[in-house]
């Protein structure tokens, strides 16, 4: 996804950098954007042209902008990418579906250990809920709310608890919505059991730590997660899960999935849509999972059902 495609790439380039400007200038209210209706990204375009180093630093569609939160929606949407993706390509469906209805939306990129590349939450994870601290209080401070809500992918989804558990976001934080999040790690099919049988695992798992800190404290039963999973939550913050069975890259999908308190929710996606195929790469690019999503942070109804729509593998269907 990432191989670049000269043809019609630069054409794309040119139309979202140009409304990225315009966003970024700051001169369109909220309220204008909102009723305007920003078309939701596809995940295909969103990934390509994020292969551009115009778009390395890109804010996703909608977000960003100068916003002062409605008393319908009083806590401004901080949106938090996976393991070697940016905001950008994360959240191009996400991000403008959360404005649609009213929120105000802010993304930042953190984590980064390859300079000037457009890859990003690889770093120490620690050190990255150190890096959303610095952001949630910018948005606080920016916006004059109490709270915000966050709404993280894969790496984006588990992170934030421990800035919740050990950096005093407990006070700062009134929802997690994770989609797909690494809340237990990932055995990565297998692949963990099998490098470690080979006697490879302190090899790779040095090779790994030089670039990727976070990848390695992703993997089931890493000393991160032991620590981070002794409190898997924290009273006040309310925590919804959002995955599907189809995830191949947190495996068991289960593991993403947080122990049953009355401030959790866990959502399979398949046990409301049957026709639903998304996996870890296209849930953030899934109609049925930005309805739940959009449902957690509003209305919150415990019965609430999305209208069901086919999504497939890699790409979504917005």
């Amino acid at each position: 996804m990432k191989r670049r495609r000269w043809q019609g790439l630069f054409r794309l380039s040119a139309v979202a950098a140009a409304v990225a400007l315009v966003l970024a200038v700051g001169t369109v209210p909220a309220e204008a954007a909102q009723a305007a209706q920003l078309p939701l990204g596809s995940e295909a375009v969103a990934f390509l042209n994020s292969a551009n180093p115009l778009f390395y630093h890109a804010s996703p569609l909608g977000a960003n902008v100068p916003c002062q939160p409605s008393a319908a929606h009083p806590y401004p949407v901080v949106l938090v990418e996976g393991t070697f993706a940016s905001m950008y390509n994360s959240f191009e469906a996400i991000s403008p579906d959360l404005v649609n209805n009213g929120y105000c939306v802010y993304a930042f990129n953190y984590g980064q250990t390859i300079p000037l590349s457009g890859f990003y939450a690889m770093g120490d994870i620690a050190a990255s809920a150190g890096q959303l601290a610095t952001e949630v209080n910018h948005v606080l401070a920016a916006t004059g709310a109490s709270k915000v809500d966050l709404v993280g992918w894969s790496q984006g989804g588990m992170m934030p608890r421990y800035y919740i558990n050990n950096l005093g976001g407990a006070a700062r934080v009134n929802m997690l919505v994770g989609l797909a999040p690494s809340n237990y790690g990932t055995t990565l099919d297998g692949l963990q059991q099998f490098i470690t049988q080979l006697g490879l695992a302190g090899a790779v798992t040095t090779l790994l730590s030089v670039t990727c800190a976070a990848c390695t404290e992703q993997l089931q039963g890493s000393a991160f997660l032991a620590g981070l999973n002794q409190t898997p939550t924290q009273t006040g913050v309310k925590y919804v899960v959002i995955e599907t069975t189809q995830d191949k890259v947190v495996t068991p999908y289960t593991n993403a999935f947080l122990p049953a308190t009355p401030n959790v929710q866990n959502i399979t996606l398949q046990n409301q849509c049957q026709q639903d195929a998304s996996d870890h790469i296209s849930i953030a690019y899934d109609s049925n999972a930005l309805q739940d999503m959009i449902n957690a942070l509003g209305p919150d109804d415990p019965g609430f059902q999305p209208a069901c729509a086919a999504v497939g593998p890699i790409f979504g269907n917005v």
